[in-house]
């Protein structure tokens, strides 16, 4: 049976320092392989025995790195093992195929824009225009496709990303708190339609995936079996599917059970895990 293995990467797979959330004596701490530098500074993790599972996975698998980043920043990422014949990025906007983002994809989810949910300098004015500049640290648009603010989170009104959420949902938008960043993203703009153009492609007959935010929920659902960590977006509002395993891991250790968890069902796929 081919499997195809999709998964998110940020506080799922790989960890930034802040988020590594080690709780056991600093003796006893994993050993940690640097796999992303941004501005000739480490920023983005895994645990060395995570990296050993990921590039097993790799040779087993169809792995599928699944991501909101944009392809500049999912550039930076060195995953260990081979590099990915496919990759996803800007949650679902673009569909890499050995580097290269696939022309007929592009033109696909443009179009699916175009039809289905407002502009996105619509979008962009009314999140400047309504973003108060005590909190609001930076603005920023992700490949044309959708638009984030980096905020302040001690300063963020409570209900700001409830009343946003509201208008955006009525506009065919949707809105994700992850960290400091908030999300406002098109509908129709889903890691889970890119990853089954790439399962057609590919003929894979399971998909597996995993995902810690609620840009994730739909991958999740849309997959033959999931996993999510202890933290995140999903795991804070109590999110679950009956297919979906909801770990008790928080951090770093999550990713490397994530692995684990990838590993058993593509070996077992009739199997539990």
């Amino acid at each position: 049976m081919s499997t195809l293995v999709a998964s998110d990467l940020d506080r799922t797979l790989i960890y930034s320092a802040a988020a590594l959330d080690l709780a056991m004596p600093d003796a006893e701490a994993p050993r940690l392989l640097c796999v992303e530098v941004y501005e000739r500074k480490p920023l983005s993790y895994m645990t060395e025995t995570a990296a050993g599972l990921l590039a097993t996975l790799a040779d087993t698998t169809t792995f599928v790195p699944t991501t909101t980043r944009t392809r500049e920043q999912y550039g930076r990422i060195h995953l260990p093992g081979r590099a990915p014949r496919f990759a996803i990025c800007a949650n679902g906007g673009h569909l890499l195929v050995d580097g290269e983002s696939d022309r007929d994809w592009q033109r696909t989810v443009a179009a699916r824009l175009t039809a289905e949910c407002a502009t996105l300098d619509e979008v962009r004015a009314h999140l400047l225009h309504s973003a108060d500049p005590a909190w609001l640290l930076k603005e920023r648009v992700a490949e044309d496709l959708f638009a984030y603010l980096v905020v302040e989170r001690s300063l963020l009104p409570q209900t700001w990303v409830k009343e946003l959420a509201e208008w955006a949902d009525a506009r065919g938008w949707t809105v994700s708190l992850q960290g400091r960043k908030i999300y406002a993203v098109p509908k129709p703009l889903t890691k889970s339609a890119a990853v089954a153009e790439v399962a057609r492609r590919t003929g894979a007959a399971q998909t597996l995936a995993a995902g810690d935010s609620l840009l994730d929920a739909d991958l999740l659902l849309a997959a033959d079996r999931g996993w999510r960590p202890g933290h995140g977006e999903l795991a804070a509002s109590g999110w679950d599917a009956e297919h979906v395993t909801a770990l008790s891991e928080h951090g770093v250790a999550a990713g490397e059970e994530i692995l684990r968890a990838f590993t058993r069902a593509a070996a077992a796929p009739d199997r539990s895990c």
